[in-house]
């Protein structure tokens, strides 16, 4: 994950408490009327605006009340992805490789994305002594590229295709931490997935011929202002399944732009997708020995959970 600037910034301001949820770019030029539409979109495209801490590149993302923003003329251009450190890597052997992925990387090519995961995984794995034969790695799972987290590449297709049987065995241990809008309660999210639901969006068909069945079971941890900590268990792994399940069961999850058209209440402020991959565990394809592993949350959803708590009246 790209680390704060260590100087101060070049302009700070904070939106008002009462401010409605904005397009970032509209945000800042209200924030800095003497400049352009065209100067405004160019800073936060270029990577020089951060907003509760983050860096965020996409104009049309949304603020709200009390959003602090920030400007870094000093900040290194968008679309270089930070070079990953070795305390990325959590478990490598010969057979496979554990890695707790940042925000804001995809975790293999996209139209045409080259600076991905699967890559600088690679490129980390020749600079580490003694982490074996290079080759390309195995995709097993994926992640969203704004979700942070653990998860498992192949290093072997032997080892591919049986980490790849554990998941269709549903026998991998997933677990997540998510920031979801609203009370949401304990239960088990079940629907058949299609890539286009009717509207241009991944989502849920009631006919039962179609799509795949997927079932995400969802536990509230904490209730929040305005929202839930919940965890998140996987049974089946598709396509963006929990940001659709809680979506469309009324809860999209803080930080969602793309399932949220259904969505009629307040929005709530967030950087990103606040989906977190803290717990994954799996047998060792080769060794059959039981690997486990757990990652905190990141460092810009940490601070998202505290703004909420801080929020919460006292219990009497």
């Amino acid at each position: 994950m790209t680390e704060l600037p260590r100087s101060d910034p070049d302009f700070s301001g904070t939106l008002a408490q009462d401010a409605e949820p904005q397009p970032l770019d509209r945000a800042l030029r209200a924030l800095l009327p003497g400049k352009s539409w065209g100067d405004v979109r160019r800073l936060i495209t270029s990577g020089k605006v951060r907003v509760l801490g983050r860096t965020i590149t996409d104009p049309t993302a949304r603020v709200g009340a009390g959003a602090e923003i920030r400007i870094y003329m000093t900040a290194p251009e968008a679309g270089r992805s930070a070079r990953l450190s070795k305390e990325a890597v959590i478990f490598v052997d010969t057979h496979l490789v554990v890695v707790d992925k940042p925000a804001g990387i995809s975790t293999v090519p996209y139209e045409d994305e080259r600076d991905t995961l699967d890559r600088q995984v690679r490129a980390l794995l020749r600079r580490l002594p003694n982490a074996g034969r290079d080759a390309p790695l195995g995709v097993v799972q994926r992640l969203d590229k704004e979700t942070t987290g653990l998860l498992v590449f192949a290093r072997t297709l032997p080892a591919k295709r049986h980490l790849q049987q554990q998941l269709r065995a549903h026998s991998v241990k997933r677990r997540y931490l998510a920031l979801a809008h609203g009370v949401v309660s304990n239960g088990v999210l079940r629907s058949r997935l299609v890539t286009d639901r009717g509207d241009g969006l991944r989502g849920s068909t009631k006919n039962p011929r179609l799509g795949r069945e997927s079932v995400t079971h969802v536990t509230a941890l904490e209730a929040l202002s305005g929202a839930t900590l919940i965890e998140c268990r996987l049974e089946t792994g598709r396509t963006h399944q929990i940001r659709i399940h809680l979506s469309e069961a009324g809860h999209p999850l803080l930080g969602e732009r793309v399932y949220t058209r259904r969505y009629a209440g307040p929005v709530l402020e967030a950087p990103r997708v606040m989906l977190h991959a803290t717990e994954l565990g799996f047998l060792h394809p080769i060794s059959g020995r039981a690997m486990h592993f757990t990652r905190p949350l990141p460092d810009d959803m940490s601070a998202v959970l505290r703004r909420l708590r801080s929020r919460c009246s006292p219990r009497e």
